[in-house]
């Protein structure tokens, strides 16, 4: 901490107005789209006589290395619209032979952010709040999402998607894209004569990013505070009210050879549906839902504490999650999807889920999920309700509130005596330029015992300019904060002596600081300066932890990025721990080691790219080197292969233990079209002493209608037996 207070006092002397003086006068940006009756043909080529007269953007703006200034190679973008159709046509200067495509797969946002690209920003009720984003690159590989708010900041969210057209055509000099946006798809207010809208272009021969409307330093391109305007010539009709339904049938094989089980042979159905209620309500029905297909999760090697947060990946849960995921902060989440239908690693099927979310005013957000699941071996049936509402008060600031509820449900009716419910709420500020962020948040939880001390409360204050950034996070989690349907990394605490875990409450506080230099150069973009401190206590004052980290970070324009840093940990074990499973455990005591980390990544622009890791300092009483990294080969466009690895020597004293601990994990991806592609994952872990195979082939076949099939094999990792393993065939078609 006493080096943060310095390098936060620097801050207030470096000139604001000074760096504000660098930034370009920020005009009105404004497209005024015209309605035409006209027929329009989505084949890439902008040959209609209507793309003649629609309104076209002015020229884009540097957004990053960069921020001033026009963009060396330019872009140019045309909007109008009809009754069915929001058209956008683009025209991409890049010569044919520097174009850098990654892959020809969809809705993978590191593969659209490092190809040459372009994508549009919607934000139909104009709030700033949420919104949606549409983009191809080069190759014509789509991606699509929305666009929300979560801790101040703008987050995408690919897992969203619905039906809309794309095509690119490619030419000497220049590569087109042209988009037909269902306005079925989005929810809008046809009373909003005024969107919100922005333009993104990837250059990868240059390595920059421009914008049609500019967005400064410290805020991502899809910023939806820094959008321009978009005007329709004429009203638009209410939302058409069409439902689409989205059936599967499922064949699957399995065979557990570790229970010595025979063959399970399944047969299955279910359904999704989406039934509009009016222009801005949507409701998400989901019927026998399966995620076999699901992408597995990138294993890591765990030598912390705490549990690792694994992300959410089922599609129903993921759309509009923002709504509802948003509460809380980095390391505690008052409602996590994941809880629902996964109980200790273990699958617990899911009858029905139904979820409505929406605008029921131009500044109120609502949004309610139900899901029932079903009684499975050991784990009870349950049932889960989820509520929350957003009201915007002024500017980008809204206050916000989120209920959620798991009860016990015997098949006819809640049991009553096993429940577990939380109520909290929130107020999030954002200032107009959006340099200035907070939050302020407070949660109680109740179950049958009724205890006290039952709460979650907390605040964060950040600020960012693109070239300074400091920020401050504190809470206090109750001893008895218990909210099965959330995370919370440092709720609980394992004893390894009674093999068990124990909850604690605990105080949490995180001040950051960092600093950003943009030298004028050929061959550097940043320089980069960065502190952070994480203090924790229990609820009676006693004191947990204490880590400090503090590094340095060097950018290139076309070399890649190196950072090194120093960390110092001062941590009190509160029961005794098992870390890499010596013959005794480490004891309860205060322990303080310091580590210096070196770290390495390539230009992704390559054919050939990757990362170097490493790390080495005290662990405990011990020793731990962790060296690792990632190699990645592109066949453009249609492959992309690499192996990811990191290893872990840990020496304790004594006999707390000495292991060696690889995690290793192959990957090849071949994209035959932008509709039919096939991902094999493997991974190796001797921490977990597994060895897993997943190999999926995808085919999109028709708008919004898959095909999966998808092997999956296990082995533990002393003999390489078989544990289990399983095929599953899938198809769902979209009806609409």
């Amino acid at each position: 901490m006493k080096y943060l207070i310095p390098f936060l006092l620097f801050f207030f002397i470096v000139d604001d107005e000074a760096v504000a003086q660098e930034q370009p006068v920020i005009e009105s940006f404004v497209l005024d789209a015209r309605k035409i009756t006209s027929e329009v043909k989505i084949d890439g080529r902008l040959d209609e006589i209507a793309w003649g007269t629609a309104s076209s953007t002015t020229e884009f703006l540097n957004k990053w290395p960069n921020d001033t200034g026009l963009a060396a190679n330019q872009t140019q973008a045309w909007i109008m619209y009809d009754d069915e159709f929001l058209y956008i046509g683009s025209i991409n200067y890049q010569k044919k032979k520097d174009l850098v495509i990654k892959s020809l797969k969809r809705d993978n946002t590191s593969y659209h952010w490092s190809s040459d690209g372009f994508t549009v920003v919607l934000d139909p009720f104009n709030q700033q709040t949420n919104g949606f984003l549409f983009g191809v690159n080069a190759a014509g590989a789509e991606v699509d999402g929305v666009v929300s708010i979560e801790n101040s900041n703008t987050r995408p969210d690919v897992n969203w998607d619905n039906v809309w057209h794309s095509a690119v055509e490619v030419h000497d000099d220049y590569w087109v894209a042209e988009f037909a946006i269902p306005f079925k798809s989005i929810n809008y207010d046809p009373e909003n004569d005024e969107w919100g809208i922005n333009f993104v272009r990837n250059d990868m021969k240059r390595n920059e990013y421009s914008t049609w409307s500019h967005v400064p330093q410290g805020f991502p391109g899809i910023d939806l505070g820094h959008l321009g305007k978009l005007r329709m010539d004429q009203s638009l009709e209410k939302r058409r009210e069409r439902i689409a339904i989205l059936p599967y049938t499922l064949a699957s094989g399995s065979k557990n050879y570790e229970d010595k089980t025979g063959l399970e042979n399944n047969l299955d159905v279910g359904l999704d549906a989406k039934i509009p209620l009016g222009s801005s309500l949507k409701m998400d029905l989901t019927l026998n839902p399966d995620f076999s297909t699901v992408d597995v999760d990138q294993q890591v090697t765990n030598l912390s504490r705490f549990s690792i947060f694994f992300p959410e990946r089922r599609a129903f849960f993921l759309e509009n999650n923002d709504l509802f995921g948003s509460f809380g902060t980095w390391g505690i989440k008052p409602f996590f999807s994941r809880r629902i239908g996964l109980q200790d690693g273990d699958l617990v099927p899911i009858m029905f889920g139904a979820r409505v979310t929406g605008n029921l005013s131009g500044n109120l957000r609502a949004g309610a999920l139900n899901v029932q699941t079903r009684s499975l071996d050991q784990y009870q049936a349950n049932n889960y309700t989820v509520a929350a509402v957003q009201q915007n008060v002024f500017g980008r600031t809204n206050v916000k509130a989120l209920v959620t509820n798991r009860t016990a449900f015997d098949g006819t009716s809640p049991t009553g005596d096993d429940f577990n419910r939380t109520l909290g709420a929130e107020f999030n500020y954002t200032s107009e330029n959006g340099r200035w962020r907070g939050n302020g948040r407070y949660h109680w939880s109740q179950t049958e015992d009724k205890l006290s001390d039952a709460s979650f409360a907390g605040a964060t204050l950040m600020y960012g300019d693109g070239y300074k950034y400091f920020g401050v996070t504190a809470d206090r989690l109750g001893d008895n904060y218990i909210n099965e349907l959330g995370f919370s990394q440092r709720s609980f605490q394992y004893d390894a002596a009674r093999d068990s875990l124990i909850r604690v409450g605990f105080t949490y506080l995180n001040p950051w600081a960092g600093i950003v230099f943009r030298p004028e150069s050929e061959i550097i973009n940043t320089h980069e300066f960065n502190a952070w401190t994480i203090f924790s206590w229990e609820t009676d004052g006693s004191f947990i932890d204490r880590i400090s980290s503090f590094s340095y970070e060097l950018g290139t324009k076309n070399a890649g990025d190196f950072s090194i840093r120093f960390r110092n940990e001062e941590v009190r074990l509160l029961f005794p721990a098992d870390l890499i499973g010596g013959e005794e455990f480490l004891p309860a005591k205060t322990y303080n080691f310091n580590t210096i980390g070196l770290n390495y990544y390539s230009d992704e622009r390559g054919i050939i790219s990757g990362s170097l890791e490493s790390s080495y300092g005290g662990f405990y009483d011990g020793t731990r080197l962790q060296v690792g990294g990632t190699l990645t080969m592109r066949t453009q466009p249609w492959g992309n292969f690499g192996v990811r690895y990191v290893g872990n020597r840990v020496e304790l004293p004594g006999n707390y233990g000495k292991r060696t601990l690889h995690l290793v994990g192959p990957q090849a991806e071949i994209s035959f079209s932008n509709t039919l592609n096939w991902t094999t994952f493997m991974q190796y872990n001797t921490q977990a002493e597994n060895f897993n195979l997943n190999s999926r082939l995808q085919w999109r076949f028709a708008a919004m209608s898959d095909l999966f099939l998808v092997y999956n094999d296990n082995y533990n990792t002393e003999s390489f037996g078989v544990k289990n393993r399983g095929l599953v065939f899938k198809m769902s078609y979209w009806l609409n």
